[in-house]
């Protein structure tokens, strides 16, 4: 746990900010949290990218599931989660051998494309294949950078809102703990993290409970391309 202690109060008030600015758009939005977490916690402290985001992805899509139960169809996330399979595997292999300075770089040009992917209106067909291709892609970005989000949303942005919201939320629940397995195993996850992961607890509950009283007075394009700008000035400087 001496992992632990080496945080000093500003650079955890800074993380427990990134997250309760996270919480809140994933609430009101359906994906946000990794999107505008990990660019800021990287460059905070590089040692909680991803197992902590991944947590509290998993967290938040526990919260918000259970409104939407209704709208989930086992059909639009079963074969992302198949090829979630091998893209985990795969992103689990890049941590391992990739040097951190090159994970950085990989991580800024993840957020860089799930911001390219939120603004710019791309229709793709959602059936099995494009699911899987989604599945491997978000098994990758999930594992490496907590951002698995976007490839999934990319073919879902046209259903229902609460139907979106439900099904993404499902997707998150199912992948991010497989994620957190495979990080597990692998020697990514240790007790210090959960450790720390319980004191930002109240940043992202705050920031989720607020989003749920408050989220539908807001514009939520508004919402969402704030928060895009916010992560990709994160995201450039990691690049540069």
């Amino acid at each position: 746990m001496a992992e632990w202690l080496d945080v000093s109060f500003g650079v955890w008030f800074g993380c427990a900010t990134s997250l309760f600015l996270g919480a809140f758009v994933q609430r009101a939005t359906g994906f946000g949290l990794a999107v505008i977490g990990t660019p800021l916690i990287l460059m905070l402290e590089p040692r909680l990218v991803p197992a902590v985001l991944v947590m509290f992805g998993l967290l938040v899509a526990l919260m918000m599931v259970g409104t939407y139960r209704r709208e989930i169809r086992v059909d639009a996330v079963g074969m992302a989660l198949v090829g979630r399979v091998p893209g985990t595997l795969l992103g689990v292999w890049l941590l391992l051998v990739a040097p951190l300075v090159v994970l950085e770089k990989l991580i800024a040009l993840i957020v860089l494309s799930s911001v390219t992917v939120s603004l710019c209106n791309i229709s793709l067909p959602l059936n099995r294949l494009s699911l899987f291709v989604a599945g491997v892609v978000s098994g990758i970005f999930g594992t490496v950078s907590a951002i698995g989000g976007p490839p999934i949303a990319l073919l879902m942005h046209r259903l229902p809102a609460d139907s979106a919201r439900a099904n993404l939320s499902a997707f998150f629940i199912a992948s991010a703990t497989m994620t957190l397995l495979a990080l597990l195993v692998a020697g990514k996850v240790q007790l210090w993290h959960l450790g720390l992961a319980v004191t930002f607890l109240p940043a992202v509950v705050l920031g989720n409970v607020l989003a749920s009283r408050i989220a539908h007075r807001l514009d939520r394009r508004t919402l969402q391309r704030s928060s895009l700008i916010l992560s990709t000035i994160a995201a450039l400087g990691l690049l540069f």
